[in-house]
């Protein structure tokens, strides 16, 4: 049997507050997207890349990672320690250590998230979703996520045909759980190739491969006019976007339906809030997770 490579693990400590520009940072670094790990204890945030032996300088790495976290200071944003790991691992001590990370996630009596080497079972008529780690893409265990994920299961009525859209998909967590919930039809993009590969390939291990079929698409050039909408939307993008791109996310939501806003600095909440409002919705509920707030919206 070939031995496998040892692979190197870059990594950078910091607050929620700056996981995602640290991880846009290492992507722009090493060309490989990250998987982030909040600690509860610490509360701080382990943003990390793992990428094979090969054209990988350690010191020519650490000093432009070193440059882009104080770019990103200097944006306002705090990094905290800002502690930048540079090590080797070996594959079975990366595959545990994602074991020890990631456990089961339950919404309710509805939904289970787990992956696929938990033991734990469902209960009776639950849904479930498996979603283990990759070397470059995490389960989507972020602050916001559950909170997309009750949205789901709250905004499913039995016997009705309800349409969900995934803006800024990811590993593709909700779009899956939402087919697994009987969604239908269940539509998924991102701009970001890479999460459009993950996306397909948990939704073939899901098997629902039929029902979600993640596309590649920029958020700004969506018609403002579109042929469909949809009956809850879930849009997992920063706040300047979500604010300029609104009328776009706005138009495509029906009457009578839900947008949920996840993934916003606390802080750039009320900004937020205030655009959409300006539209015609209403916040009908929302929930602050450490530096992160996520809400609701419906017509007024």
């Amino acid at each position: 049997m070939k031995k496998q490579k040892p692979l190197w693990r870059i990594s950078v400590t910091t607050t929620p507050e700056a996981e995602d520009a640290a991880g846009e940072l290492l992507a722009s670094v090493l060309g490989v997207a990250a998987a982030t790990y909040y600690d509860l204890e610490r509360q701080t945030s382990l943003v990390s890349v793992f990428i094979e032996q090969g054209r990988f300088s350690p010191a020519g790495t650490r000093k432009a990672i070193t440059a882009g976290l104080q770019r990103i200071r200097d944006c306002g944003l705090k990094t905290g320690g800002g502690q930048i790991e540079i090590a080797k691992v070996k594959r079975e001590d990366w595959a545990e250590s994602w074991k020890r990370h990631f456990h089961p996630l339950e919404i309710g009596p509805e939904l289970l998230v787990k992956p696929s080497w938990s033991k734990h079972r469902p209960r009776k008529h639950q849904a479930v979703v498996i979603l283990d780690p990759g070397l470059s893409f995490g389960t989507g265990q972020h602050p916001t996520t559950s909170f997309c994920l009750n949205a789901i299961v709250r905004g499913r009525k039995s016997g009705a045909t309800q349409s969900f859209l995934d803006i800024g998909t990811g590993s593709g967590i909700l779009a899956i759980a939402a087919a697994k919930l009987d969604y239908q039809p269940v539509h998924a993009f991102d701009f970001d190739p890479h999460s459009v590969r993950v996306a397909k390939e948990n939704a073939r291990k899901n098997r629902v491969q039929n029902w979600v079929k993640p596309v590649r698409r920029d958020v700004t050039k969506l018609p403002l006019h579109p042929a469909r909408q949809y009956d809850l939307i879930c849009a997992n993008l920063i706040s300047n976007l979500l604010i300029a791109e609104r009328r776009r996310l706005v138009s495509r939501l029906k009457y009578g339906g839900t947008l949920v806003l996840a993934g916003i600095l606390a802080a750039e909440f009320g900004m937020v809030q205030k655009a959409f409002e300006g539209l015609g919705l209403k916040l009908t509920s929302s929930r602050v997770e450490n530096e992160w707030c996520s809400g609701s919206f419906c017509f007024v």
